[in-house]
Protein backbone atom coordinates (compact mmCIF):
# COMPACT_ATOMS: atom_id res chain seq x y z
CA UNK A 1 0.00 0.00 0.00
CA UNK A 2 1.51 3.34 -1.05
CA UNK A 3 2.44 6.33 1.52
CA UNK A 4 -1.43 8.37 0.09
CA UNK A 5 -3.44 5.28 0.93
CA UNK A 6 -1.53 4.62 4.91
CA UNK A 7 -2.27 8.36 5.09
CA UNK A 8 -5.57 8.33 4.63
CA UNK A 9 -6.49 5.04 6.77
CA UNK A 10 -4.70 6.78 9.69
CA UNK A 11 -6.06 10.20 9.02
CA UNK A 12 -9.72 9.62 8.12
CA UNK A 13 -10.73 7.58 10.76
CA UNK A 14 -9.12 9.91 12.97
CA UNK A 15 -11.08 12.79 11.56
CA UNK A 16 -14.15 10.81 11.58
CA UNK A 17 -14.04 10.14 15.38
CA UNK A 18 -12.96 13.45 16.00
CA UNK A 19 -15.90 15.75 14.34
CA UNK A 20 -18.24 12.84 15.91
CA UNK A 21 -16.83 13.63 19.60
CA UNK A 22 -17.16 17.73 18.53
CA UNK A 23 -19.66 17.84 17.15
CA UNK A 24 -21.82 15.66 18.94
CA UNK A 25 -20.22 14.89 21.89
CA UNK A 26 -19.47 11.70 24.02
CA UNK A 27 -21.93 10.19 26.19
CA UNK A 28 -21.83 6.68 28.37
CA UNK A 29 -24.12 4.16 27.59
CA UNK A 30 -24.49 3.07 31.01
CA UNK A 31 -22.98 3.97 34.51
CA UNK A 32 -20.26 1.19 34.13
CA UNK A 33 -17.44 2.91 32.97
CA UNK A 34 -17.53 5.93 35.41
CA UNK A 35 -18.28 3.82 38.04
CA UNK A 36 -15.00 1.73 36.61
CA UNK A 37 -13.14 5.25 37.11
CA UNK A 38 -14.25 5.40 40.92
CA UNK A 39 -12.85 2.27 41.67
CA UNK A 40 -9.47 3.14 39.86
CA UNK A 41 -9.30 6.39 41.13
CA UNK A 42 -9.92 4.95 44.81
CA UNK A 43 -12.95 6.71 44.99
CA UNK A 44 -15.05 4.41 46.52
CA UNK A 45 -12.68 1.85 47.57
CA UNK A 46 -10.32 1.59 50.28
CA UNK A 47 -7.45 2.42 47.63
CA UNK A 48 -6.85 2.70 44.20
CA UNK A 49 -8.03 -0.46 42.70
CA UNK A 50 -5.63 -2.63 40.95
CA UNK A 51 -7.48 -5.67 40.15
CA UNK A 52 -10.76 -5.78 38.45
CA UNK A 53 -11.26 -9.32 38.28
CA UNK A 54 -13.47 -9.91 35.93
CA UNK A 55 -12.10 -7.77 32.89
CA UNK A 56 -9.37 -5.56 32.48
CA UNK A 57 -6.77 -7.71 33.60
CA UNK A 58 -3.41 -6.02 33.59
CA UNK A 59 -4.87 -2.51 32.64
CA UNK A 60 -6.65 -1.96 36.02
CA UNK A 61 -2.98 -2.16 37.72
CA UNK A 62 -1.48 0.50 35.47
CA UNK A 63 -4.28 2.71 35.29
CA UNK A 64 -4.34 2.44 38.77
CA UNK A 65 -0.64 3.73 39.14
CA UNK A 66 -0.86 6.56 36.35
CA UNK A 67 -4.04 8.39 37.84
CA UNK A 68 -2.76 8.21 41.29
CA UNK A 69 0.58 10.00 39.70
CA UNK A 70 -1.38 11.95 37.06
CA UNK A 71 -5.21 12.61 38.38
CA UNK A 72 -5.79 14.87 35.49
CA UNK A 73 -5.73 13.39 32.85
CA UNK A 74 -8.40 11.23 31.92
CA UNK A 75 -6.24 7.37 31.50
CA UNK A 76 -9.53 4.91 31.13
CA UNK A 77 -11.21 7.39 28.16
CA UNK A 78 -8.05 7.98 25.96
CA UNK A 79 -6.80 4.21 26.36
CA UNK A 80 -10.08 2.77 24.83
CA UNK A 81 -11.00 5.72 22.65
CA UNK A 82 -7.00 4.88 21.74
CA UNK A 83 -8.57 1.09 20.90
CA UNK A 84 -11.36 2.23 19.01
CA UNK A 85 -9.32 4.32 17.05
CA UNK A 86 -7.29 1.27 16.09
CA UNK A 87 -10.20 -0.84 15.51
CA UNK A 88 -11.66 1.73 13.14
CA UNK A 89 -8.27 1.92 11.13
CA UNK A 90 -8.02 -1.59 11.11
CA UNK A 91 -11.96 -2.19 9.59
CA UNK A 92 -11.12 1.08 6.92
CA UNK A 93 -8.14 -0.52 5.82
CA UNK A 94 -9.98 -3.84 5.62
CA UNK A 95 -12.67 -2.52 3.52
CA UNK A 96 -10.54 -0.34 1.14
CA UNK A 97 -8.06 -2.72 -0.07
CA UNK A 98 -11.51 -5.04 -0.71
CA UNK A 99 -13.38 -2.29 -3.12
CA UNK A 100 -9.45 -1.20 -4.73
CA UNK A 101 -9.62 -3.49 -7.07
CA UNK A 102 -12.81 -2.56 -8.71
CA UNK A 103 -13.57 1.26 -7.33
CA UNK A 104 -11.64 4.21 -7.51
CA UNK A 105 -10.09 5.65 -4.62
CA UNK A 106 -13.13 8.92 -4.32
CA UNK A 107 -15.63 6.72 -4.55
CA UNK A 108 -13.63 4.21 -2.21
CA UNK A 109 -13.66 7.34 0.81
CA UNK A 110 -17.10 8.13 0.10
CA UNK A 111 -18.08 4.53 1.14
CA UNK A 112 -16.32 4.77 4.22
CA UNK A 113 -17.82 8.73 5.46
CA UNK A 114 -20.87 6.42 4.58
CA UNK A 115 -20.17 2.99 6.36
CA UNK A 116 -18.52 5.19 9.47
CA UNK A 117 -22.20 7.79 9.52
CA UNK A 118 -24.39 4.66 10.03
CA UNK A 119 -22.60 1.85 11.11
CA UNK A 120 -19.71 3.06 13.12
CA UNK A 121 -20.86 6.21 14.73
CA UNK A 122 -22.81 5.13 17.68
CA UNK A 123 -19.87 3.53 18.97
CA UNK A 124 -17.25 6.64 19.92
CA UNK A 125 -21.04 8.97 20.36
CA UNK A 126 -22.54 6.37 22.84
CA UNK A 127 -19.73 5.02 24.41
CA UNK A 128 -19.47 1.36 26.84
CA UNK A 129 -16.21 -0.40 27.22
CA UNK A 130 -18.09 -3.83 25.73
CA UNK A 131 -18.13 -1.79 22.22
CA UNK A 132 -13.92 -2.05 22.15
CA UNK A 133 -13.27 -5.98 22.41
CA UNK A 134 -15.77 -6.85 20.38
CA UNK A 135 -14.34 -4.50 17.88
CA UNK A 136 -10.97 -4.74 18.13
CA UNK A 137 -10.79 -8.65 18.02
CA UNK A 138 -13.16 -8.84 15.13
CA UNK A 139 -11.57 -5.83 13.09
CA UNK A 140 -7.85 -7.58 14.18
CA UNK A 141 -8.70 -10.99 12.78
CA UNK A 142 -10.25 -9.24 9.50
CA UNK A 143 -6.90 -7.17 8.54
CA UNK A 144 -5.04 -10.60 9.52
CA UNK A 145 -7.18 -12.63 7.58
CA UNK A 146 -6.70 -10.43 4.19
CA UNK A 147 -3.20 -10.13 4.44
CA UNK A 148 -2.26 -14.11 5.20
CA UNK A 149 -0.38 -15.33 5.09
CA UNK A 150 2.20 -12.47 6.35
CA UNK A 151 3.01 -13.75 9.66
CA UNK A 152 3.18 -9.33 10.59
CA UNK A 153 -0.43 -9.25 9.72
CA UNK A 154 -0.72 -12.38 11.66
CA UNK A 155 1.00 -10.72 14.57
CA UNK A 156 -1.25 -7.60 14.45
CA UNK A 157 -4.48 -10.19 14.73
CA UNK A 158 -3.30 -12.10 18.12
CA UNK A 159 -1.93 -8.53 19.29
CA UNK A 160 -5.35 -6.47 19.23
CA UNK A 161 -6.85 -10.26 19.83
CA UNK A 162 -4.96 -9.94 23.42
CA UNK A 163 -5.66 -7.01 23.91
CA UNK A 164 -9.33 -7.17 23.67
CA UNK A 165 -9.56 -10.50 25.65
CA UNK A 166 -7.71 -8.59 28.49
CA UNK A 167 -10.46 -5.83 28.32
CA UNK A 168 -13.16 -8.37 28.60
CA UNK A 169 -12.26 -11.89 27.63
CA UNK A 170 -16.36 -13.07 27.00
CA UNK A 171 -16.05 -9.69 24.60
CA UNK A 172 -13.24 -10.65 22.45
CA UNK A 173 -14.23 -13.98 21.98
CA UNK A 174 -17.38 -12.36 20.68
CA UNK A 175 -15.84 -10.34 18.25
CA UNK A 176 -13.57 -13.27 17.32
CA UNK A 177 -17.03 -15.38 16.43
CA UNK A 178 -18.68 -12.71 14.45
CA UNK A 179 -15.51 -12.07 12.48
CA UNK A 180 -14.75 -15.82 11.45
CA UNK A 181 -17.42 -16.02 8.30
CA UNK A 182 -15.52 -12.82 7.09
CA UNK A 183 -12.23 -14.24 7.18
CA UNK A 184 -13.18 -17.43 5.87
CA UNK A 185 -14.18 -15.70 2.70
CA UNK A 186 -10.73 -13.52 2.64
CA UNK A 187 -8.20 -16.51 2.72
CA UNK A 188 -10.63 -19.53 3.52
CA UNK A 189 -7.65 -21.84 5.26
CA UNK A 190 -4.68 -19.33 5.18
CA UNK A 191 -6.84 -17.67 8.35
CA UNK A 192 -6.26 -20.51 10.52
CA UNK A 193 -2.80 -19.09 12.18
CA UNK A 194 -4.53 -16.07 13.14
CA UNK A 195 -8.17 -18.14 14.26
CA UNK A 196 -6.15 -20.83 16.28
CA UNK A 197 -4.33 -18.24 17.96
CA UNK A 198 -6.84 -15.84 19.15
CA UNK A 199 -8.71 -19.63 19.96
CA UNK A 200 -5.39 -20.69 21.83
CA UNK A 201 -5.27 -17.60 23.35
CA UNK A 202 -8.75 -17.35 24.91
CA UNK A 203 -8.29 -20.93 25.78
CA UNK A 204 -5.25 -20.65 28.23
CA UNK A 205 -6.67 -17.34 29.38
CA UNK A 206 -9.24 -19.10 30.99
CA UNK A 207 -7.56 -22.00 32.14
CA UNK A 208 -4.79 -19.12 33.68
CA UNK A 209 -7.92 -17.19 35.12
CA UNK A 210 -9.75 -20.65 36.55
CA UNK A 211 -6.23 -21.43 38.44
CA UNK A 212 -5.04 -18.17 39.49
CA UNK A 213 -8.41 -16.90 40.75
CA UNK A 214 -9.02 -17.18 44.54
CA UNK A 215 -12.02 -18.22 45.90
CA UNK A 216 -13.64 -15.02 46.65
CA UNK A 217 -12.87 -14.27 43.35
CA UNK A 218 -14.84 -17.27 42.07
CA UNK A 219 -17.60 -16.09 44.70
CA UNK A 220 -17.86 -13.01 42.81
CA UNK A 221 -18.03 -14.01 39.48
CA UNK A 222 -20.96 -16.46 40.25
CA UNK A 223 -22.69 -13.80 42.08
CA UNK A 224 -22.39 -11.48 39.57
CA UNK A 225 -23.34 -14.39 36.70
CA UNK A 226 -26.55 -14.73 38.93
CA UNK A 227 -27.51 -11.09 39.69
CA UNK A 228 -27.36 -10.40 35.81
CA UNK A 229 -29.98 -13.49 35.34
CA UNK A 230 -32.75 -11.34 37.50
CA UNK A 231 -31.35 -8.07 36.65
CA UNK A 232 -30.57 -8.28 33.05
CA UNK A 233 -31.73 -11.46 31.34
CA UNK A 234 -35.22 -11.91 33.36
CA UNK A 235 -34.26 -15.52 33.11
CA UNK A 236 -35.44 -16.62 36.22
CA UNK A 237 -38.92 -16.47 37.99
CA UNK A 238 -38.24 -15.66 42.14
CA UNK A 239 -40.72 -16.81 44.54
CA UNK A 240 -39.59 -15.84 47.82
CA UNK A 241 -41.21 -17.84 50.94
CA UNK A 242 -39.36 -15.76 54.04
CA UNK A 243 -38.71 -12.79 55.45
CA UNK A 244 -35.01 -13.06 54.97
CA UNK A 245 -35.41 -14.03 51.17
CA UNK A 246 -38.06 -11.58 50.25
CA UNK A 247 -35.64 -8.83 51.21
CA UNK A 248 -32.79 -10.45 49.57
CA UNK A 249 -34.76 -10.20 46.34
CA UNK A 250 -35.68 -6.56 46.96
CA UNK A 251 -31.66 -5.36 47.24
CA UNK A 252 -30.74 -7.80 44.24
CA UNK A 253 -33.24 -6.01 41.94
CA UNK A 254 -32.21 -2.47 43.73
CA UNK A 255 -29.08 -3.64 42.85
CA UNK A 256 -27.44 -3.36 46.58
CA UNK A 257 -25.75 -6.71 47.01
CA UNK A 258 -23.46 -5.95 50.20
CA UNK A 259 -24.73 -8.51 52.47
CA UNK A 260 -22.96 -11.75 51.40
CA UNK A 261 -25.73 -13.06 54.17
CA UNK A 262 -28.73 -12.35 52.47
CA UNK A 263 -26.61 -12.32 48.53
CA UNK A 264 -25.25 -15.44 48.01
CA UNK A 265 -25.86 -18.62 45.66
CA UNK A 266 -27.81 -20.57 48.11
CA UNK A 267 -30.21 -17.94 47.85
CA UNK A 268 -30.00 -17.82 44.00
CA UNK A 269 -30.67 -21.77 43.92
CA UNK A 270 -33.17 -21.57 46.76
CA UNK A 271 -35.78 -18.81 45.32
CA UNK A 272 -34.50 -18.39 41.47
CA UNK A 273 -34.66 -21.99 39.76
CA UNK A 274 -34.83 -21.62 35.97
CA UNK A 275 -38.39 -22.59 34.70
CA UNK A 276 -38.58 -23.27 31.35
CA UNK A 277 -42.32 -23.31 31.18
CA UNK A 278 -42.49 -19.98 32.34
CA UNK A 279 -39.34 -18.59 30.41
CA UNK A 280 -41.24 -19.55 27.27
CA UNK A 281 -44.25 -18.50 27.84
CA UNK A 282 -44.27 -15.55 29.84
CA UNK A 283 -40.55 -13.61 29.06
CA UNK A 284 -39.22 -14.55 26.05
CA UNK A 285 -42.13 -13.56 23.77
CA UNK A 286 -41.64 -10.37 25.75
CA UNK A 287 -38.25 -10.15 24.73
CA UNK A 288 -38.44 -10.92 21.16
CA UNK A 289 -41.12 -7.99 20.56
CA UNK A 290 -38.64 -5.72 22.17
CA UNK A 291 -35.80 -7.08 20.17
CA UNK A 292 -37.38 -6.76 16.49
CA UNK A 293 -38.37 -3.30 17.49
CA UNK A 294 -35.06 -2.53 18.89
CA UNK A 295 -33.55 -3.31 15.91
CA UNK A 296 -36.33 -1.89 12.79
CA UNK A 297 -36.19 0.97 15.50
CA UNK A 298 -32.24 1.88 15.97
CA UNK A 299 -30.65 -0.18 13.42
CA UNK A 300 -32.72 0.54 9.52
CA UNK A 301 -29.78 1.16 7.60
CA UNK A 302 -27.73 -1.92 8.97
CA UNK A 303 -31.13 -3.84 7.93
CA UNK A 304 -31.44 -2.65 4.93
CA UNK A 305 -28.30 -2.33 3.94
CA UNK A 306 -27.75 -6.24 4.56
CA UNK A 307 -31.10 -6.53 2.33
CA UNK A 308 -29.08 -5.22 -0.96
CA UNK A 309 -26.41 -6.87 -0.43
CA UNK A 310 -28.48 -10.48 -0.10
CA UNK A 311 -30.17 -8.78 -3.24
CA UNK A 312 -27.13 -8.35 -4.84
CA UNK A 313 -26.02 -11.90 -4.61
CA UNK A 314 -29.03 -13.77 -5.07
CA UNK A 315 -28.84 -12.31 -8.74
CA UNK A 316 -25.51 -13.53 -9.25
CA UNK A 317 -25.19 -16.93 -11.52
CA UNK A 318 -22.59 -19.56 -11.54
CA UNK A 319 -21.88 -18.09 -7.91
CA UNK A 320 -19.49 -20.89 -5.71
CA UNK A 321 -20.63 -21.31 -1.94
CA UNK A 322 -23.48 -20.10 -2.39
CA UNK A 323 -24.95 -21.78 0.09
CA UNK A 324 -22.51 -20.81 3.08
CA UNK A 325 -23.73 -17.07 2.55
CA UNK A 326 -27.22 -17.80 2.84
CA UNK A 327 -25.82 -20.02 6.27
CA UNK A 328 -23.93 -17.26 7.47
CA UNK A 329 -26.78 -14.74 7.23
CA UNK A 330 -29.07 -17.43 9.50
CA UNK A 331 -26.19 -18.01 11.71
CA UNK A 332 -25.79 -13.74 12.19
CA UNK A 333 -29.84 -13.99 12.43
CA UNK A 334 -30.12 -16.82 15.24
CA UNK A 335 -27.04 -15.42 17.25
CA UNK A 336 -28.68 -11.76 17.65
CA UNK A 337 -31.98 -14.06 18.22
CA UNK A 338 -30.15 -15.98 21.17
CA UNK A 339 -28.85 -13.25 22.41
CA UNK A 340 -31.97 -11.29 22.50
CA UNK A 341 -34.35 -13.41 23.43
CA UNK A 342 -31.67 -15.73 25.77
CA UNK A 343 -29.78 -12.91 27.40
CA UNK A 344 -30.33 -9.61 26.42
CA UNK A 345 -28.68 -7.48 23.29
CA UNK A 346 -27.90 -3.62 24.77
CA UNK A 347 -26.76 -1.12 22.17
CA UNK A 348 -22.92 -1.82 23.15
CA UNK A 349 -23.14 -5.58 21.61
CA UNK A 350 -25.93 -5.16 18.98
CA UNK A 351 -24.02 -2.72 16.49
CA UNK A 352 -21.29 -4.45 16.61
CA UNK A 353 -22.30 -7.85 15.37
CA UNK A 354 -24.56 -6.34 12.91
CA UNK A 355 -21.42 -4.54 12.07
CA UNK A 356 -18.75 -7.75 11.24
CA UNK A 357 -22.71 -9.78 9.50
CA UNK A 358 -22.58 -6.37 7.00
CA UNK A 359 -18.67 -6.44 6.50
CA UNK A 360 -18.97 -10.25 5.81
CA UNK A 361 -21.81 -10.32 3.70
CA UNK A 362 -19.80 -7.52 1.75
CA UNK A 363 -16.58 -9.68 1.56
CA UNK A 364 -18.56 -12.22 -0.28
CA UNK A 365 -20.45 -9.66 -2.54
CA UNK A 366 -16.55 -8.31 -3.88
CA UNK A 367 -15.24 -12.11 -4.16
CA UNK A 368 -18.00 -13.43 -5.62
CA UNK A 369 -19.35 -10.75 -7.88
CA UNK A 370 -15.98 -9.48 -9.56
CA UNK A 371 -17.13 -7.22 -13.23
CA UNK A 372 -20.04 -6.43 -11.19
CA UNK A 373 -18.92 -5.33 -8.24
CA UNK A 374 -18.54 -1.61 -9.12
CA UNK A 375 -22.81 -1.46 -9.56
CA UNK A 376 -23.14 -3.83 -6.21
CA UNK A 377 -21.10 -1.56 -3.96
CA UNK A 378 -22.68 1.61 -5.59
CA UNK A 379 -26.01 -0.11 -4.83
CA UNK A 380 -25.17 -0.79 -1.47
CA UNK A 381 -23.46 2.97 -1.34
CA UNK A 382 -27.23 4.45 -2.35
CA UNK A 383 -28.57 2.96 0.40
CA UNK A 384 -26.57 3.94 3.11
CA UNK A 385 -26.97 7.68 1.82
CA UNK A 386 -30.33 7.38 1.84
CA UNK A 387 -30.78 5.91 5.11
CA UNK A 388 -28.50 8.13 6.56
CA UNK A 389 -30.93 11.26 6.42
CA UNK A 390 -33.58 9.69 8.73
CA UNK A 391 -30.43 7.99 10.61
CA UNK A 392 -28.91 11.32 10.89
CA UNK A 393 -31.94 12.98 12.15
CA UNK A 394 -32.36 10.22 14.74
CA UNK A 395 -28.77 10.86 16.09
CA UNK A 396 -29.45 14.42 16.51
CA UNK A 397 -32.29 13.24 18.45
CA UNK A 398 -30.48 11.05 20.97
CA UNK A 399 -28.01 13.69 20.79
CA UNK A 400 -30.24 16.28 22.56
CA UNK A 401 -31.69 13.55 25.08
CA UNK A 402 -28.71 12.36 26.30
CA UNK A 403 -27.28 15.82 26.22
CA UNK A 404 -30.63 16.78 28.61
CA UNK A 405 -29.83 13.37 30.61
CA UNK A 406 -26.22 14.57 31.42
CA UNK A 407 -26.92 18.13 32.35
CA UNK A 408 -29.49 16.71 34.67
CA UNK A 409 -27.29 13.68 36.21
CA UNK A 410 -24.25 15.89 36.23
CA UNK A 411 -25.96 19.11 38.38
CA UNK A 412 -27.43 16.29 40.45
CA UNK A 413 -23.80 14.56 41.09
CA UNK A 414 -22.69 18.78 42.11
CA UNK A 415 -25.37 18.35 44.86
CA UNK A 416 -24.79 14.92 46.15
CA UNK A 417 -21.14 15.71 46.52
CA UNK A 418 -21.43 18.94 47.75
CA UNK A 419 -23.57 18.26 50.35
CA UNK A 420 -20.40 16.53 52.05
CA UNK A 421 -17.49 18.47 53.16
CA UNK A 422 -14.00 17.16 52.48
CA UNK A 423 -12.72 14.53 54.79
CA UNK A 424 -16.35 13.15 55.17
CA UNK A 425 -17.64 9.71 53.56
CA UNK A 426 -21.22 10.44 51.35
CA UNK A 427 -23.16 6.76 51.56
CA UNK A 428 -25.24 6.72 49.28
CA UNK A 429 -27.32 4.61 46.33
CA UNK A 430 -27.73 7.70 44.12
CA UNK A 431 -24.73 8.86 43.17
CA UNK A 432 -23.60 5.86 40.72
CA UNK A 433 -27.06 6.54 38.46
CA UNK A 434 -25.63 9.83 37.57
CA UNK A 435 -22.93 8.33 35.88
CA UNK A 436 -25.21 7.36 33.10
CA UNK A 437 -24.70 9.57 30.03
CA UNK A 438 -22.25 11.60 31.34
CA UNK A 439 -18.62 12.02 28.93
CA UNK A 440 -16.14 9.36 29.26
CA UNK A 441 -13.36 11.76 29.66
CA UNK A 442 -15.18 13.60 32.95
CA UNK A 443 -13.89 12.80 36.15
CA UNK A 444 -16.79 11.14 38.32
CA UNK A 445 -15.95 13.33 41.44
CA UNK A 446 -15.61 16.47 39.63
CA UNK A 447 -12.11 16.95 42.15
CA UNK A 448 -14.11 16.45 45.18
CA UNK A 449 -12.37 14.84 48.28
CA UNK A 450 -15.12 13.31 49.34
CA UNK A 451 -15.17 9.22 49.79
CA UNK A 452 -18.45 7.54 48.80
CA UNK A 453 -19.45 4.10 49.97
CA UNK A 454 -21.84 3.14 47.41
CA UNK A 455 -25.00 1.28 48.29
CA UNK A 456 -26.27 0.01 44.88
CA UNK A 457 -24.57 -1.38 41.59
CA UNK A 458 -22.74 -4.17 40.22
CA UNK A 459 -19.32 -2.83 42.02
CA UNK A 460 -21.02 -3.60 45.70
CA UNK A 461 -20.52 -6.92 44.81
CA UNK A 462 -16.63 -6.37 44.38
CA UNK A 463 -14.33 -7.76 46.58
CA UNK A 464 -12.78 -4.51 47.33
CA UNK A 465 -15.67 -3.61 49.47
CA UNK A 466 -15.48 -5.34 52.13
CA UNK A 467 -11.68 -4.55 52.43
CA UNK A 468 -13.36 -0.53 52.27
CA UNK A 469 -15.77 -1.74 54.90
CA UNK A 470 -13.23 -2.85 57.03
CA UNK A 471 -11.45 0.36 56.10
CA UNK A 472 -13.77 2.83 57.92
CA UNK A 473 -15.48 0.91 60.79
CA UNK A 474 -12.98 -2.23 61.58
CA UNK A 475 -15.49 -4.87 60.32
CA UNK A 476 -15.90 -5.90 56.71
CA UNK A 477 -19.75 -7.35 57.50
CA UNK A 478 -22.29 -5.16 55.81
CA UNK A 479 -24.74 -4.50 58.66
CA UNK A 480 -22.47 -4.51 61.21
CA UNK A 481 -20.49 -1.66 59.47
CA UNK A 482 -23.85 0.31 58.96
CA UNK A 483 -24.65 0.28 62.68
CA UNK A 484 -20.78 1.60 63.40
CA UNK A 485 -21.14 4.31 60.72
CA UNK A 486 -24.30 5.20 62.17
CA UNK A 487 -22.33 6.04 64.96
CA UNK A 488 -19.64 8.48 63.00
CA UNK A 489 -20.97 12.36 62.97
CA UNK A 490 -18.85 12.73 59.65
CA UNK A 491 -21.16 10.73 57.52
CA UNK A 492 -23.63 11.81 55.23
CA UNK A 493 -26.45 9.25 54.11
CA UNK A 494 -28.20 10.60 50.61
CA UNK A 495 -30.46 8.10 49.92
CA UNK A 496 -33.42 7.32 47.65
CA UNK A 497 -36.66 6.86 49.60
CA UNK A 498 -36.60 2.56 48.01
CA UNK A 499 -33.27 2.63 49.35
CA UNK A 500 -33.87 3.81 53.02
CA UNK A 501 -36.46 1.83 53.39
CA UNK A 502 -34.80 -0.97 52.06
CA UNK A 503 -32.02 -0.11 54.80
CA UNK A 504 -34.92 0.43 57.75
CA UNK A 505 -35.89 -3.24 56.46
CA UNK A 506 -32.55 -4.66 56.31
CA UNK A 507 -31.45 -2.97 60.08
CA UNK A 508 -34.71 -4.30 61.42
CA UNK A 509 -34.18 -8.43 60.49
CA UNK A 510 -30.68 -7.98 61.41
CA UNK A 511 -31.22 -6.25 64.81
CA UNK A 512 -30.51 -8.44 67.84
CA UNK A 513 -31.32 -7.44 71.27
CA UNK A 514 -27.54 -6.34 72.15
CA UNK A 515 -27.31 -4.10 69.71
CA UNK A 516 -28.88 -0.18 69.25
CA UNK A 517 -31.82 -0.36 66.85
CA UNK A 518 -30.80 2.15 63.70
CA UNK A 519 -33.43 3.48 61.66
CA UNK A 520 -33.17 6.21 58.96
CA UNK A 521 -35.45 9.32 58.96
CA UNK A 522 -36.23 11.77 56.47
CA UNK A 523 -34.57 15.58 56.84
CA UNK A 524 -35.53 18.18 54.01
CA UNK A 525 -33.05 19.28 52.67
CA UNK A 526 -33.17 22.67 50.07
CA UNK A 527 -31.41 21.33 47.34
CA UNK A 528 -31.78 17.37 47.86
CA UNK A 529 -35.01 16.92 45.97
CA UNK A 530 -33.86 16.26 42.43
CA UNK A 531 -34.13 12.64 41.22
CA UNK A 532 -35.90 11.41 44.43
CA UNK A 533 -32.67 11.45 46.46
CA UNK A 534 -32.80 13.53 49.78
CA UNK A 535 -30.52 13.19 53.26
CA UNK A 536 -31.14 11.13 56.22
CA UNK A 537 -30.32 11.21 59.55
CA UNK A 538 -30.13 7.92 61.72
CA UNK A 539 -31.89 7.50 65.40
CA UNK A 540 -31.22 5.26 68.03
CA UNK A 541 -33.59 3.26 69.67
Amino acid sequence: MNLRRWSLLLLLPLLLLLASGLGLGCFSETNDDLTIVALLRGVSAAAPVADLHLYFHGYAALWSRLYAAYPLVPWYALTLYGLLYAATVLTFAVVERLLRPWVPLGQAVVFLVLFFGVAWLEHGFWFNYVRVPVLLAGAGVLFAAQRAPARWAVGVGLLTFGLAWLIRPSAAVLGLLASVPGAWWLARWRTLPVVAGAVSWAALGALWLNLTWSPVEVTFRRLDVLKSNINDYQLYHPQPRTAPDSLALAEVQHWMLSDSTLVNEAFFTRVAPFDVAYFLQQTAPVKLWVLLQQLVRDYFPMLLALLVVAYQVSRLLRVPHRGEFWVVQAGFGGLLLVLGVGLKLPPRVALPLLDFWLLASLIYLCKQARGALGHSVMAVGAVLLLAAVPYGYKTWHRHTVLLQEQRANEAQRHLLLGAANAGQLLVSDGVEPTYKSSSPFTDPVFGSRVKVLSLMGWQTLDPSQPGFRNHLTGTRGFSQALHQLALHSNVRWLLTPKGANLLNRHLRLKHSADSLRVEFRFKRLKVSDLNEVNEYVVRMK
